[in-house]
């Protein structure tokens, strides 16, 4: 982890409308080498939110957002290519990420989101937004953002939805 933390913000978007507000805002602010990286269980809006930060960076929506649990990286192009990444089923570590060139999208012109971050293992980017996904009440979310140096920071004071602060 990075020396270089900000305090988090927590946001607590109300229902799966907030949450993509949310996302199409993260999508509009991220800027070329961004990485996000995305941890809650199973079920509580990942890939909702990924799709939203999608629709934030122009991604035509013929070129639609899933989940790649079984190809591991989908690569989209919008105002900025987006490298979504889903380390679920990762059964190699480290090594079999390196031979797939996962560095190549961490360290890359796009932006790339990462849904179970802590597969990467040592791999993970000091520079990075960290989100952490929870359930909170009957259909609402808690996002805890923590940035990990970058110009997050300075671009959070622009973000959009989410609910209460």
């Amino acid at each position: 982890m990075s020396n270089n933390r900000t305090p988090m913000l927590v946001l607590e978007p109300a229902d799966l409308a907030g949450l993509n507000d949310l996302g199409r805002s993260l999508g509009e602010l991220a800027l070329p080498g961004d990485v996000i990286t995305l941890e809650g269980p199973l079920g509580v809006g990942k890939t909702t939110l990924t799709q939203a930060i999608a629709a934030g960076l122009a991604v035509p929506s013929d070129q639609f957002v899933t989940s790649p649990t079984f190809g591991i990286i989908h690569e989209h192009q919008g105002r900025l290519p987006l490298y979504h990444l889903d380390l679920y089923r990762l059964g190699g570590g480290e090594e079999e990420l390196l031979e797939l060139g996962i560095e190549e999208y961490l360290y890359g012109e796009g932006i790339c989101v990462i849904e179970w971050p802590g597969r990467l293992g040592g791999l993970i980017p000091k520079r990075r937004l960290e989100m952490e996904l929870e359930f909170h009440g009957e259909s609402g979310r808690r996002l805890t953002l923590t940035a990990h140096g970058g110009s997050w920071p300075s671009r959070l004071a622009g973000l959009r939805g989410g609910g209460k602060r």
